[in-house]
């Protein structure tokens, strides 16, 4: 995920829009960007949302190319009225959200190397943009992103509430499932950037729940493994409406940290 649940500043002001500098990409980011592509794209067709699908081409990625941020900023514009914006890493809370709330999304400019191809403890380009991006051409599922961040930016002085809130996006934007057509399919960002976590997700080991607010929002996760559960939304519309039941939540709970909140993250 793209933000920490500490270190929260109050002083809310837009990152200054930094640039990808995209003719510094060396050969090496070129065939890491068409490795993982390649590598990732094959599962993609019975595994993940029509909506992810659908912007994939939408947004024109391709294996051969990395993303121009430029090139995609003006697609996205036309769609949804969304846009990348480029930051240097992981970012507080309160920036995160007001990017987000300003249909602005977050995301770095550097790859990973040949040797880190399977792990890494932040999120680089691939995740940020192949796992991302293509839904930020949905509708319903940007203005869920948009009105989420806004909900958080309410409570931006208070760290339980923000790590609650960190919950629900953990297990919709970075590891949602959903229901398409009596299939299961993808479109958390956390999986879709993940061949093996792809191939878990949807497999009978996995547990699988119905998506429900205050079930996710009680539940702590872990960054560092595969999730023990997933939670399964029926449509980007559900995702958007639920934003209601996550401020009733929120007002009745965001005053209650759990007494293990500091090792729970």
């Amino acid at each position: 995920m793209r933000f920490p649940v500490s270190g929260l500043r109050t002083t809310l002001n837009i990152i200054p829009m930094m640039q990808q500098e995209y003719n510094k990409y060396t050969e090496e980011d070129f065939k890491v960007w068409k490795l993982l592509y390649e590598r990732q794209i094959v599962n993609l067709p019975d595994a993940a949302s029509q909506a992810y699908l659908d912007g994939l081409q939408k947004i024109n990625f391709t294996a051969d190319k990395i993303p121009n941020f430029e090139e995609t900023n003006r697609e996205l514009q036309k769609i949804t009225g969304w846009s990348i914006h480029v930051v240097p890493g992981l970012i507080d809370d309160d920036k995160f959200f007001q990017l987000l709330s300003n249909r602005k999304f977050p995301s770095s400019t550097w790859l990973r190397k040949l040797s880190q191809l399977d792990y890494l403890e932040e999120p680089d380009m691939f995740h940020d943009v192949f796992g991302h991006v293509p839904l930020l051409a949905n509708q319903p599922f940007v203005d869920y992103l948009q009105e989420l961040s806004k909900i958080a930016l309410r409570y931006i002085d208070n760290p339980w509430a923000i790590h609650l809130i960190s919950r629900i996006y953990w297990f919709t934007v970075e590891f949602g499932l959903i229901e398409e057509n009596g299939n299961l399919r993808i479109y958390g960002a956390g999986i879709l950037s993940s061949a093996g976590e792809t191939r878990y997700s949807l497999s009978e080991e996995a547990t699988h729940y119905p998506y429900d607010v205050a079930h996710v929002m009680g539940m702590a996760y872990r960054k560092d493994v595969f999730q023990k559960q997933y939670f399964i939304i029926n449509s980007y519309e559900q995702l958007f409406h639920s934003t209601d039941q996550i401020e009733e939540y929120l007002q009745t709970h965001a005053d209650q940290p759990e007494a293990d909140f500091e090792t729970s993250v």
